[in-house]
């Protein structure tokens, strides 16, 4: 096994060291250690082998969802509504909906 320590000039790394731990040579470059191979792993899976993906919603069905809404307020807690003052889920819609600005929705929430 190689172990691996830092090299500091002052407060700021400069570099690493490596070094073997069975014996302590050390090397120069991560290329001269001759029991670390660059080993590519086998490909199991293609792109022909992923499912179709799965559109849960029509085109514009998921417009006026509340995670999309200026009004839903997320915690790690609860999800809340401060329309109608009660917890929803992020899958919940009603006929208050506002949309939220761009800024205000995170990527990761959108369709």
């Amino acid at each position: 096994m190689i172990q691996r320590e830092a090299v500091y000039d002052g407060f700021t790394k400069s570099g690493e060291r490596l070094t073997c731990s069975a014996c302590g040579y050390e090397y120069a470059t991560e290329a001269e250690v001759p029991f670390k191979s660059n080993k590519t792993e086998p490909v199991i899976f293609t792109e022909a082998d992923r499912s179709v993906r799965i559109e849960v919603f029509d085109e514009g069905e998921a417009q006026q969802l509340c995670r999309l809404c200026a009004n839903y307020i997320v915690n790690p807690f609860t999800q809340f509504c401060a329309i109608q003052k009660k917890e929803v889920q992020a899958t919940d819609s009603c006929d208050r909906f506002e949309e939220a600005l761009e800024d205000n929705v995170s990527e990761e929430l959108l369709p």
